[in-house]
């Protein structure tokens, strides 16, 4: 159905008539899920280029009483920003809102639009000789907007922390369409209220993040990756803590790999390969940092992995020489959801658990696939630094896609009940969005759950703002 006439030409004087999408086939491309799980229907797709224009289609929108779904670069795994029902929600894509507002190298900041993309920041804040430490597989894609709206992690939250961490103010468009601008630079804050944290990881429910104050660091001058092999799982906690320890937690990423997903990976990407000549059931690929040159980090990487290879924590390492070298490796672990689409039907988990437990989490969840769905090949890995496992199980071989992703519901039921129960999240890293709204509703508290309804209609009291995902309201 389309838009009133009014409302529509409303838009268009908004942001003018090129950016207003409201053909079929152009509108395609911003309505179709990263994993293919939802494909939604908009009354068209507008594209403002300033917080002004977000304000004022938010405004308008209000004042129709239609729904806004807010989309950053499209990216995220939940359908979080997708529209649900009928062809009557506005979705508001902030692609063209790409500025770089500020750079302050002395006082580690960057404001930023929210439409900027992740790696774009990345490399500004590199040729400040600065690090913006988020770093995730769509890092060329998706939007700061879109990873602070989910709170996004990544490879680096051992060290530097998740999306929640690494921001120090908002510029927000509240649902009425008034706009909350709290960009503020500073390290210390203590009056209130932090409200930036309502917004970070709300998924454009109570407001559209339209800018951001993002924290910053040295860029290290000295880094030390490998590649390590293990014999069992059991040594993977053991070694993070020697990591931990040797390096004076300048430890910065701890990814684990099963032999599954390095098969899955040299079988299907071009340019990897397997850097061992034995094959071994688990790998972590660690990576150390400094900011400072001649730290001695080198030697520190080298002796824990002489002693973990001599007390028999792992059995066999790979060291990155030069930057292609540790490139290659990390192409490993960030191929891997890509191999496994190449693989079939994949149903997929994004949980954590308390560090410690990890492998027995592991070795449980695997033992449920095996007795409930016999096949099913099981490729657990993730960032077992801060417990963050994605329990990703393949269809079997063979197997009929459609009729394997129909058990998405069973499999969640017999994984999630596990990671509660061993006091874990069933979303670590990727949102709620709809696919997960049910989900929480079935393990958080009553309280919480109320909590958030809440909050999302003290600040959306007409549940116009990217309705149907994250909570439901009261």
């Amino acid at each position: 159905m389309p838009l009133d006439q009014a409302l529509h030409d409303r838009l268009a004087a908004i942001v003018g008539a090129n950016a207003l999408i409201t053909d079929e086939g152009a509108m395609a491309p911003y309505l179709q899920e990263e994993r293919g799980l939802y494909h939604g229907r908009a009354a068209l797709v507008v594209r403002p280029s300033t917080t002004e224009e977000v304000a004022a289609i938010v405004r308008a929108c209000a004042a129709a009483n239609i729904p806004v779904i807010p989309q950053g670069g499209n990216t995220g795994l939940c359908g979080g920003a997708h529209p649900q029902g009928p062809a009557t929600e506005v979705l508001l894509n902030l692609g063209r809102m790409n500025k770089i507002r500020e750079m302050d190298a002395t006082n580690f900041t960057m404001t930023v639009d929210a439409g900027v993309i992740l790696a774009d920041i990345q490399q500004r804040a590199a040729a400040e000789d600065c690090l913006f430490p988020l770093s995730l597989a769509a890092e060329g894609s998706c939007q700061i907007g879109g990873n602070l709206s989910t709170n996004a992690g990544g490879i680096n939250v051992l060290r530097y922390g998740n999306a929640r961490d690494l921001v120090l103010g908002l510029e927000v468009v509240l649902p009425d369409g008034r706009i909350w601008n709290g960009l503020r630079a500073l390290g210390k804050d203590n009056t209130g209220y932090a409200l930036r944290h309502l917004f970070v990881g709300a998924e454009g429910t109570l407001g559209i993040i339209t800018g951001a104050v993002l924290k910053l660091f040295p860029r290290p001058k000295e880094t030390a990756t490998a590649l390590c092999a293990l014999r069992n799982l059991e040594s993977v906690t053991h070694l993070l803590n020697r990591a931990r320890a040797a390096s004076g937690d300048a430890v910065t990423a701890f990814e684990l790999l099963p032999r599954i997903g390095i098969e899955m990976c040299t079988k299907h990407i071009s340019g990897t390969s397997d850097p061992f000549a034995e094959a071994y059931p688990w790998y972590v690929l660690i990576e150390f940092s400094s900011p400072r040159p001649g730290s001695g980090l080198r030697a520190a990487f080298e002796n824990l992995l002489e002693g973990a290879f001599e007390d028999g924590t792992i059995v066999d390492a790979v060291i990155a020489e030069s930057l292609e070298q540790a490139k290659g490796l990390w192409r490993l672990r960030e191929s891997l959801p890509e191999a496994q689409k190449h693989e079939g039907g994949s149903i997929k988990h994004d949980v954590s658990v308390p560090v410690s437990r990890v492998p027995e989490f592991i070795d449980r969840g695997m033992a449920l696939i095996a007795k409930h769905f016999p096949g099913a090949r099981c490729v657990p890995f993730g960032h077992v630094g801060d417990g963050n496992v994605h329990f990703n199980v393949s269809q079997p071989v063979g197997a009929d896609k459609t009729a394997y992703l129909a058990k998405w519901g069973d499999m969640n039921r017999e994984i999630h009940d596990l990671v509660v129960a061993m006091n874990g999240s069933i979303s670590a890293e990727h949102g709620v969005g709809q696919l997960k709204v049910d989900e929480i509703i079935h393990y958080k508290q009553p309280i919480e759950i109320e909590l958030m309804q809440r909050v999302k209609m003290a600040l959306d009291p007409a549940n116009l703002m990217n309705p149907g995902k994250v909570v439901r309201p009261l």
